[in-house]
């Protein structure tokens, strides 16, 4: 689906938000106001569709944390397309925990319940062909008939910062991920072009991403909160991470991710050919932005399996703490 541009100078188009706080009015606002500037939510999702929204799960922590993308940028996402006549639901594979524990962390609960939108994982897995090597995909993120990505703005202690695009590799199902961050954790290169390939098929038709309140240090779990005050979406994810770096003055080639995407003509990686559409943040740049120590990119395989270890624990104590109850 082609989403209009202002003018043939244009190759894509990211729109920006001032949000300074979450309080739900501003945010749902903002999040209609996201779709409206570039050109409606009709031309992204149809009444009827199943849309998955993909938030950032990682780990069972409150919002304070900065860890996973805020409730109210779900739940307003999950209202404004209720009230468009879609079906959506949120779901997730965290790395660490459940996504019923990381969506209780957010109190997500109650107000998911009320809009009758449910919460589920990630997870039947299903064998796609992706560079040239078969990955298992989320059958219920491949059934949907649209995907809208949340990602939470962070620094990445792997990856330099995570925007757009990584928060797809959750469409991979459970440990997977920590398996091919062995497999693929050879070479930038290698793991890069595997993330933008499995974005390519699981295709998300807009990405908000939230910058609100961002997460700095080492991130993507360990870092801690960094009021930055923006969201920034658009249907371009490169695009939409250009502009991200552009907030916090970082340059786009020091992201691997950004030098894969340019290097193999995925996105718009020219910020000249980027029509910013809502606020100005000329004078709103983060010049202090905290990146995290980087560590290497691929685990080691006794890493692996440790980290199965203790989901399969976490899993075990949270089905024993159920049926205690």
């Amino acid at each position: 689906m082609t989403v209009p541009v202002a003018d043939k100078q244009h190759d894509a188009v990211v729109v920006v938000h001032r949000l300074t706080d979450y309080h739900p009015d501003k945010v749902a606002d903002a999040v209609a106001q996201q779709f409206a500037l570039a050109g409606g939510l009709g031309a992204f999702v149809s009444r009827g569709d199943s849309v998955l929204i993909k938030p950032n799960f990682i780990v069972p922590r409150p919002r304070q944390f900065a860890a996973q993308t805020d409730p109210a940028v779900i739940v307003a996402t999950a209202a404004l397309l209720k009230d468009f006549g879609a079906k959506p639901f949120v779901a997730d594979s965290p790395a660490w925990g459940s996504v019923a524990a990381c969506a209780k962390a957010l109190e997500l609960d109650e107000p998911l319940r009320r809009l009758g939108v449910p919460v589920r994982p990630l997870d039947r897995p299903r064998r796609r062909r992706i560079d040239g090597t078969l990955i298992s995909i989320s059958r219920v993120a491949m059934d949907a008939d649209k995907i809208i990505n949340l990602p939470k703005f962070k620094s990445h202690q792997q990856l330099g910062a995570s925007f757009a695009i990584k928060n797809m590799f959750g469409c991979v199902c459970g440990k997977r991920k920590a398996f091919w961050h062995w497999a693929r954790g050879h070479s930038f290169d290698a793991f890069c072009t595997m993330l933008i390939e499995i974005y390519k098929v699981v295709a998300p038709v807009y990405s908000i991403i939230d910058g609100v309140v961002a997460m700095q240090g080492q991130g993507p779990i360990s870092g801690n909160a960094r009021p930055l005050g923006f969201l920034i979406g658009g249907a371009d994810p490169v695009a939409c991470e250009i502009v991200c770096c552009d907030l916090i003055g970082l340059a786009p080639d020091q992201l691997p991710i950004l030098r894969t995407a340019r290097h193999s003509g995925f996105g718009c990686s020219d910020i000249g050919r980027i029509e910013i559409r809502g606020d100005d943040y000329a004078d709103s740049r983060c010049v202090d932005f905290q990146f995290a120590e980087q560590t290497p990119l691929n685990f080691p395989f006794s890493h692996v399996c440790r980290s199965v270890l203790k989901q399969f624990a976490f899993r075990a104590k949270c089905l024993l703490s159920k049926r205690s109850v």
